[in-house]
Parts: C-alpha cells; structure tokens; sequence
C-alpha cells in the first residue's frame, strides 16, 4: 500500500515513515504545495496524509485538486489547527480524517488502515474468494486454510490486485505502486514480471484457482 505524507515538519514526516514503513506501507514524502501537486498529479496513492499549512500553499486546495481530477485516493488531514471550519471545509471537499497535532503514530496508523480497508475491501478485515482467505490485520494468505508465505513484495502486489479486482492493470502502474516515485528512474519492469509470477507459482502451488490473468502486451487482471 502506498502513502504519500505531505508534511513540511522534517522530523515529524520522518517518524510517520519511519513508523508506516515498518508496518510494510512504502511512503513517499512531499515537503511542500508544490511538490505535493505534481505528486498527485502523476501517481495514485492508497491515503495521502495530508498538512493544511504548507509553506507555499494551502492543503484544503489539494484536496479541491483531487475532486477536480475525481481521484479517490483517501485522506486523513493532519495539522496543528483545531479550528471547526477548517475540519468542516476538509470534510465536504472529500478529505476522509482529520487528526490533530500532536497525535499518536500508533492512531494514524490505525485509521490509515481503516480508510483502505473501507475503500478497498468494503470495512472487511478478511478477504475471502472461494480457497482463497487474505488477513489483513495479520498480513497472513491461506489456500484451503492451508497457510502459504508470502514475501512483503507479494502480498503488497496481492492486495493491490484484489483491490483492483477485474481491472487490467499495467506493468509501469505495478512498478509505480511496488517502488513509488522510483519508477521512473528504472531503465525496465523486469522486477514486476519476477514479482507476479512468483506470487502465481506460489498461490498455484498451493491450490489457488487461477485468478491471476496476463493480459498480453498490457499487463495483469486478478478476476472474481
């Protein structure tokens, strides 16, 4: 899962990803308006933890961005303010949360989760597809309650294709999602194609239905 923290405090951003990076979330980092903008702009986000005070702009209109471009990345605004109005006005523009500084890394955490999970997997801790049973609190995969390891790699790329279930999803979008902004600066996707079709050998191993599809040319479709 991904997230992206808009926080101009350097020691606060750097303990949220210390924190959500432990918790297998691959966080990226955006110090000011303008970086979070083409941030948003050009990738997808599972939550973006989002400052309203920023040193060249104000949040509440990144949120008006992602409205405008109909994005449903989930958000959870974090800032220093307690002021009614800016709760209010983060609320309607489409803003998921709102936590006040100084909170507790342990319930930002669980309210990230929950937004993805209601997102995502309609507030369901276990995701269930005939054989197949996915915990998402306990980041455990079982095929005929037989449980199968997976690496963070896989179950992150897992999640997402079930998240994502029925859409074709394409290799540079994987690669965005598995090593973020990063992406851009691999010269190939080899390491996406590596990923997958581990991921299948193993679910396939161990009984899983072939739910799994390459689309060939395109990329890959996890269908229900």
């Amino acid at each position: 899962m991904k997230i992206l923290i808009v926080e101009d405090e350097t020691e606060l951003a750097k303990s949220i990803t210390e924190y959500l990076s432990e918790e297998n979330y691959l966080c990226e980092l955006a110090g000011t308006y303008t970086d979070a903008m083409n941030k948003i702009g050009m990738f997808h986000y599972d939550c973006i933890l989002l400052d309203i005070m920023l040193p060249d702009g104000n949040g509440l209109r990144i949120l008006e961005e992602l409205k405008k471009q109909q994005k449903q990345d989930g958000v959870i605004i974090i800032s220093a303010k307690n002021a009614l109005d800016d709760k209010v006005e983060g609320l309607k523009l489409g803003a998921d949360d709102y936590l006040t500084k100084p909170f507790h890394l342990s319930e930002l955490m669980a309210r990230v989760y929950s937004i993805i999970r209601r997102k995502q997997f309609h507030s369901s801790n276990v995701v269930t597809q005939n054989e197949l049973q996915i915990d998402l609190l306990a980041k455990t995969v079982a095929v005929n309650e037989e449980t199968i390891a997976l690496t963070k790699k896989e179950f992150d790329l897992l999640i997402y294709f079930i998240g994502n279930k029925n859409k074709v999803i394409s290799k540079s979008t994987l690669a965005e999602h598995l090593s973020g902004d990063f992406a851009d600066m691999l010269d190939n996707h080899d390491f996406v194609y590596a990923h997958v079709k581990n991921l299948k050998k193993k679910l396939y191993d161990a009984g899983s239905g072939h739910y799994l599809k390459t689309v060939y040319g395109t990329g890959y479709k996890w269908e229900s």
